[in-house]
């Protein structure tokens, strides 16, 4: 194992504070938020078999293809790769991976926090009984207003960044740490108290049908584009966090069980979102495939109309804001790490610099919903256009690299030593991310026409 490379930022107490946390990066909006709309877009169950074969094949090799070069380099992503180049006798070229995954986790954060807000609006309507009885067309008209009213949109944001820039600014043990180790128990209590309203809903068969039963004329290759970015999306691959992350695990962690933990919960939590929602939107006759504002356009009219509702309701929404929130702090530590390393800058106003340019950026999404709804750039408004970019193009493009540089590059005494893998086992994990990683993603690639669309070809 090597030892010789340290970091300045401290590390995590065990082994198991790295799972909670990663798990915590992994688990957020993108299990109960949108695997559900994503899932409903794409016809159900199709959708989720190909998830999680994308989960199996591709994410957890390039999950600790990812931990290792973070614990191998002990720094932000850019500088990790920085020393793994030098080992490695590889291109400068390679930096790309570092700078990507970075600018990857902030674009993400940017967009990420608005929708978080919408969260954090909802707990309050829901503790105050705004949907109680309520009919859809009210629920529709609700969130409408929300959307439409860029100070609601804006103060609401404000209000996550800072709950975000408050946790990491206090650092690795006294900050990120202790965050998750009480948002990850939370969060999964929260999913099965909700999970077990969903069974008396009445539409748990209907919802369990269209979750698990697939019907592949429903799926394009757009649909398995999407399927293999979400895989990357809810991971947290190819945007630095797991890199970062895996820059203060233990000598003495083994990467392979801690990514197999990471990504096991990380699935369960995303199926038993969806086992917690499309039950109650099919036992109120509601649309599944209605996009982003699913979830909050039709649990409200589910929640105001069972018993127990305004409970329940507020239950769900304190349970998204844990999610985004255990997330949020993950996809901004590259940048604030990157700002003490390389700028000299102390870890409370790294903070504070990477918040407000987050936030900065953030605002293009808040005003896509409402000011500039209409400008459009290939069909897409602001937030459209950078969920795909994101999601679809940059973390699988992360991943491949990762997978490229782990497999190809990285002397496979390194990857040996930090993976401490029996032979069959290294071996299996090895051929994975060589061959069967970077061809999946070129494949899906290749089939994917929009892409073509957005660079003119």
């Amino acid at each position: 194992m090597n030892k010789n490379h340290t970091t300045q930022h401290g590390s995590w107490s065990s082994g198991w504070a790295f799972v909670l946390a990663a798990t915590g990066s992994a688990v957020g909006l993108g299990n109960i938020w949108k695997f559900p709309y994503i899932t409903g877009e794409n016809g159900g169950g199709a959708f989720v078999l190909v998830y999680l074969v994308c989960i199996a094949v591709i994410g957890i090799p390039i999950m600790m293809a990812e931990v290792l070069l973070g614990r191998r380099g002990r720094a932000t992503p850019i500088n990790a790769m920085r020393t793994l180049i030098v080992e490695a006798s590889a291109s400068r070229f390679w930096k790309i991976i570092g700078w990507m995954g970075m600018i990857a986790g902030f674009l993400i954060l940017s967009y990420y926090s608005v929708i978080a807000g919408w969260a954090l609006s909802y707990v309050t309507k829901s503790a105050l009984g705004e949907f109680s009885g309520a009919s859809a067309e009210f629920v529709g008209a609700t969130f409408d207003e929300l959307v439409s009213s860029p100070l609601s949109l804006l103060f609401w944001h404000t209000l996550f960044m800072f709950m975000t820039m408050f946790v990491v600014a206090r650092g690795v043990e006294h900050g990120l740490e202790k965050a998750v180790r009480f948002l990850m128990p939370a969060l999964f209590i929260l999913l099965i108290v909700m999970v077990g309203y969903s069974l008396n809903s009445g539409g748990f068969a209907q919802g369990a049908s269209f979750l698990f039963s697939p019907d592949f004329s429903k799926l394009s290759w757009t649909g398995v584009l999407i399927a293999m970015g979400h895989a990357f999306f809810t991971l947290s691959l190819g945007m630095g966090a797991i890199m970062m992350y895996g820059a203060y695990l233990p000598p003495q962690a083994s990467i392979a069980k801690t990514s197999f933990l990471i990504a096991g919960a990380d699935t369960l939590v995303a199926l038993l979102a969806g086992i917690a929602i499309f039950p109650i939107v099919f036992a109120n006759n509601l649309q599944p495939g209605v996009g982003p504002g699913l979830i909050f356009n039709t649990l409200p009219i589910a929640f105001g109309a069972m018993p127990g509702g305004v409970f329940f309701g507020t239950l769900f929404f304190i349970l998204l804001v844990f999610a985004a929130w255990s997330s949020a702090i993950s996809l901004i530590e590259p940048m604030v790490t990157w700002l003490v390393e390389n700028r000299d800058q102390s870890r409370f106003k790294a903070s504070l610099i990477a918040g407000v340019l987050t936030w900065a950026l953030g605002l293009g999404t808040v005003f896509s919903f409402n000011l500039i709804a209409d400008v459009k750039m290939y069909d897409s408004t602001f937030f459209d256009l950078l969920d795909f970019l994101t999601s679809n193009i940059m973390l699988p493009l992360g991943g491949l690299l990762i997978a490229i540089f782990a497999g190809w590059l990285l002397p496979h005494i390194m990857s040996l030593d930090e993976l401490n893998l029996d032979t069959r086992a290294y071996s299996l994990w090895r051929f994975l991310v060589r061959y069967v990683t970077p061809i999946a993603v070129l494949v899906v690639f290749v089939n994917v026409t929009k892409i073509y669309k957005i660079f003119g070809f």
